[in-house]
């Protein structure tokens, strides 16, 4: 706003009186203006100071936790304290610094530090949990557990401090809060010995409330005070669904997602939308405009593809569609990818392990290509990292392709298509399979399968979700732990919010359905032969897993009552096998037939096959 300083004297003429007058009329009508266009300023640091309130706060818990002792009478209720104070400045927190924020806030497992080959020691809030519940620990251990995690809070505190909140930073995180609602507090994974979970999932919609009070409310309130209505109340009504059963085993996840989380998601889309001061990018693992966290289109598939290989065009795809189909691209021309992976049942084979191409045995179960785009290491022993390394590795291996990545077989042109598909699609006509590689992995990104029963049931499109099919996803989120490693919503090892790695893990699969005897098969082992990953193999994908059968790495269960038994037993712990470095957190889950029963009915809804198009050729 300009100040127009206007000096005369009393001798001037009237028509410079006039003058003054009207250069004082327009200097106050451009101040008018400017107060009707100014944009409301958001007092970020509040929210900021916030955020590093809590995790001091959550510090000073644990200084009164280490005071009580491990076996004190309000040691459980210190930890707690901390607990509910980390969850209030945790989306800022573990924004900034994703590793360090997963270290405090992740699994009670040793980690392997590839770069150095040291194995780290538990730490964090879990390790914590662990000792106060299970009393295993020395007073000693306790202690350097609450000084390591401080150092962990301190970490934390110090990027909070040096950098700022932005919009761009508050949105990201709050979205990667409410998926941890979702996927991590409501399945146990961040409290699983104590359960916490489901309380502080309230704790943690609470403080996001909180939050946008104190800075974009004032212009939601302006521009949409209808939306800002809704969203409170319905976070309101979520926290009170919350407090009215709070008991882990028997929440209903089901309609709490449905009923009373996924409008708070909607809500929340249409409240950055209204705010309009940032705008997504293609940068991050999730589509910020996408409803909820179960649409076809949540998450951002050129996240989780190489670089090399991103916004593949519809030719390109087109392309790996009919090569997909095509035994010329193996040696002897006794393979394709559709070998080893049929749409007709569900991209795999059915098969304990297929057959190579020779027609003997190789040595693993073939897992489904649905969805295996959200990954990000591929084979059972995580030995690729990307779609086309993995791909590659399968034109390599001599009991496969057993073709030359470098080189290009020529008898496909006889096939006067390619030659049209492949200048459509790259411009030229291969003279290797860098192209054909590309090619099948832009197809094979297109295999994704949100839209299943369940998906239109948690969505609230349909509405024929059974009572058994209500219980079992009740169950596969809670007493069951399945989502413990089979993250929902993909329900694969790719750990949410940030999906930077595929999760492997030891469950001590044996070698027959006899169940007497550990499978000799070493998994991750064979990178580092590190005692810690024998037997370790990436956690798969449950979805289609009803017409995806056999099951495990090895193919040794024909039925889905296999695997529950399996699992319900203690996995090869339970088995009596001897297995030091076994993941699975309990050694048996006492479920009932019942309960067995109705986890494998949610798991039936999973079922989504990519429909066949015109361009596949019949098997």
């Amino acid at each position: 706003m300009e100040i127009h300083f206007v000096y005369y004297n009393l001798n001037m003429k009237s028509h410079h009186s006039f003058l003054i007058i009207l250069t004082l009329l327009l200097s106050l009508s451009a101040c008018k203006t400017d107060k009707t266009e100014t944009i409301d300023v958001i007092n970020w640091k509040v929210a900021q100071n916030y955020y590093i309130e809590n995790i001091d706060l959550a510090s000073k818990y644990l200084d009164s936790l280490k005071v009580e002792g491990l076996k004190g009478k309000n040691t459980k209720h210190y930890f707690t304290l901390a607990r509910e104070a980390f969850k209030k400045a945790e989306p800022f927190a573990s924004y900034l610094n994703p590793e360090v924020g997963h270290r405090t806030n992740g699994p009670a497992l040793p980690v392997y530090k590839e770069d150095t080959g040291k194995i780290l020691k538990p730490i964090g809030l879990q390790k914590i949990e662990e000792s106060i519940y299970n009393q295993d620990t020395s007073i000693t251990d306790f202690n350097q557990e609450i000084y390591v995690t401080q150092g962990l809070f301190a970490i934390l505190k110090g990027n909070m401090q040096n950098r700022a909140l932005t919009p761009q930073r508050f949105f990201i995180a709050t979205h990667q809060q409410l998926l941890r609602i979702v996927s991590l507090g409501m399945s146990g994974f961040d409290t699983p010995v104590s359960h916490l979970g489901i309380k502080e999932s309230a704790i943690s919609l609470k403080s996001l409330q909180t939050v946008y009070n104190n800075t974009i409310k004032s212009s939601i309130l302006k521009k949409n005070k209808t939306l800002d209505d809704t969203f409170n109340n319905s976070i309101l009504k979520a926290i009170n669904y919350i407090k009215q059963n709070q008991d882990f085993d028997s929440f209903d996840r089901f309609t709490f997602t449905r009923d009373y989380l996924n409008p708070i998601t909607r809500h929340w889309v249409s409240i950055r939308k209204t705010a309009d001061i940032w705008k997504p990018t293609n940068t991050e693992p999730f589509n910020f405009d996408a409803p909820t966290f179960f649409e076809s289109n949540s998450f951002n598939l050129n996240y989780f593809t190489t670089t090399t290989n991103r916004n593949p065009s519809d030719k390109q795809i087109a392309l790996g569609e009919k090569l997909f189909f095509d035994t010329q691209l193996s040696a002897n021309n006794s393979m394709a990818c559709v070998t080893c992976h049929s749409p007709a049942l569900g991209y795999a084979d059915a098969l304990t392990v297929n057959l190579d191409n020779n027609g003997n045995k190789l040595q693993r179960n073939t897992p489904t290509l649905i969805n295996s785009a959200f990954q990000k290491s591929f084979f059972w022993d995580g030995r690729s990292e990307t779609m086309i390394e993995q791909i590659s590795s399968v034109f390599l291996n001599d009991k496969e392709f057993n073709t030359n990545v470098h080189t290009f077989s020529e008898a496909i042109l006889q096939d006067t298509t390619y030659i049209k598909l492949f200048k459509e699609a790259y411009g030229q006509v291969p003279k290797n399979n860098t192209n054909v590689i590309k090619a099948l992995s832009s197809y094979i990104s297109t295999l994704n399968g949100f839209d299943s029963k369940f998906d239109k049931n948690i969505r609230g499109e349909l509405d024929n979700f059974t009572d058994e099919e209500t219980l079992g996803y009740n169950l596969f989120m809670g007493k069951a732990l399945c989502a413990t490693c089979h993250f929902m919503p993909l329900t694969s090892g790719t750990v949410p919010p940030f999906f930077t790695e595929t999760e492997k893990e030891v469950i001590g699969v044996p070698k027959t359905a006899k169940n007497n005897k550990l499978d000799d098969d070493s998994g991750f082992y064979y990178k580092y032969k590190e005692d810690l990953h024998k037997g370790m193999f990436k956690t798969p994908t449950v979805r289609n897993i009803a017409i995806t059968g056999p099951y495990m790495h090895n193919g040794v269960y024909n039925t889905l009552e296999d695997v529950l038994n399996f699992y319900n037993l203690g996995g090869g712990g339970g088995l009596g096998f001897d297995l030091e470095h076994q993941t699975l957190p309990f050694d048996n889950l006492n479920l009932t037939e019942t309960e067995q029963q109705a986890i494998i009915a949610y798991l039936e809804t999973l079922t989504d096959v990519p429909k066949i198009n015109t361009l596949k050729q019949p098997l």
